[in-house]
């Protein structure tokens, strides 16, 4: 009785084509973009230029009460000061704040 044959399959591993690869780079690449879009879109904004030819100044509050502080007493204020011309503003001096009692 003769040995039965074996039969030898021959397996090829499939690659992908070329043109593959380079849909699935194109992809990435789409996704970051849009990404990045996304989040520099939810950033503010500069404010528009208010003033033309020169630096401006824009306080966000004029004033502020705190009322009766006690002397040694802390207290805190946040102004946002913003540039509303269209040209740089450069500090010349030191900036400063000045403390006016009571009105």
């Amino acid at each position: 009785m003769p040995k039965p044959s074996k039969k030898v399959v021959a397996q090829q591993k499939l690659k992908p084509p070329i043109w593959l690869w380079g849909l699935i780079v194109a992809g990435v690449a789409l996704i970051v973009f849009v990404a990045i879009q996304v989040i520099s879109n939810n950033s503010t904004p500069p404010p528009p230029s208010l003033v033309t030819g020169r630096p401006a100044l824009q306080v966000d509050k004029e004033s502020l009460d705190f009322g009766n502080v006690t002397l040694g007493q802390t207290v805190e204020a946040k102004f946002e000061v913003t540039n509303v011309g269209d040209q740089p503003l450069r500090f010349t001096k030191r900036p400063y704040v000045e403390v006016i009692e009571g009105c």
